[in-house]
């Protein structure tokens, strides 16, 4: 048995070697990429689709405007005024926005700005990552149809 210890000792040392070699080629190999690499497999992907062009008449029968939209945003020595423009999938789901953007759309919209700081208004990130959030809010009041499109048409922000 004494001959045998240090065969079965070197063994163990090598079997546990082999394992961690191998986890850590494999994480290296199918781990998490790095940001750099999603983006680019991320644009790869959608290179070759292409959006459903419509025309002037066709978006307009689908396009709904909210102007003037006046709140604070979290640090309420800020005040915003918004306009956006929303396109919908369809036609019926623009009739159903039109008579609830008073009284569910706007609340929504409010309630997104209100937890904004002003640092995240001042370039386009903080504006994108804001229609982003607006159309995860919108989508599930709507029953209709849903939003495919928010543009911001009007922007002010003032120090009071």
């Amino acid at each position: 048995m004494k001959k045998m210890l240090p065969w079965l000792v070197s063994l163990l040392l090598a079997i546990t070697l082999i394992v961690i070699a191998g986890l850590y080629s494999w994480s290296t190999f199918f781990g998490k990429k790095d940001a750099g690499d999603t983006e680019a497999a991320v644009q790869e992907s959608v290179k070759h689709v292409e959006a459903e062009a419509l025309s002037a008449a066709e978006r307009s029968k689908v396009t709904s405007d909210l102007n003037d939209i006046k709140t604070n945003l979290s640090d309420t020595n800020y005040i915003v005024i918004f306009g956006f423009t929303f396109q919908l999938d369809n036609a019926k789901a623009k009739t159903e926005f039109d008579e609830v953007k008073e009284s569910l759309i706007k609340p929504i919209i409010n309630r997104a700005l209100w937890s904004t700081t002003p640092e995240e208004m001042q370039g386009t990130k903080g504006k994108d990552q804001l229609v982003s959030e607006l159309l995860n809010e919108i989508n599930p009041v709507l029953t209709e149809g849903k939003v495919v499109k928010i543009g911001i048409t009007n922007f002010l922000m003032q120090e009071l």
